[in-house]
């Protein structure tokens, strides 16, 4: 794919453009720009372009050391079915500051094949355990 560049380089990203996106897909709906600022500067960030153009999004988080979660793999509407989403997360199972990791997780709803590519499975093994809690905005308090 050598029209596309994969660039880690967070200071190439169209920051409106990626925010906006996630925000209008099924899981990003109620997130703010601040929430994605936080997420996106702790996080190893996958950005896909084409002539400089950004045209997709991916993210790692974790410990980068033995642990990483993919989230927020999305491309723009007209560059999907091209190759952008896979490159990208090819691009994030690659990074050599990930090279260590070895349990890495991610959550989706209808991307089931499209990750099996890569070698994810399903966790029923009874392990796995999740917590979800309310989302808090920016302006509320944790308190305890």
């Amino acid at each position: 794919m050598a029209w596309l560049e994969i660039s880690f380089d967070l200071s190439r990203i169209d920051f409106e453009g990626t925010s906006a996106l996630i925000r209008q897909s099924y899981w990003g709906g109620l997130r703010t720009d601040e929430i994605h600022r936080r997420a996106f500067e702790n996080s190893v960030c996958a950005i896909a372009l084409i002539d400089g153009r950004q045209v997709g999004f991916a993210r790692a988080s974790g410990d980068r050391a033995v642990f990483a979660r993919i989230s927020d793999v999305i491309v723009w509407p007209e560059h999907r079915g091209q190759g952008v989403g896979k490159a990208l997360v090819q691009a994030l199972l690659d990074h050599p500051e990930l090279a260590s990791v070895s349990t890495w997780m991610l959550n989706t709803s209808d991307a089931h094949s499209f990750y099996a590519h890569f070698g994810f499975k399903p966790a029923t093994d009874g392990n796995e355990m999740r917590l979800d809690r309310p989302v808090l905005h920016d302006h509320q308090q944790v308190r305890g």
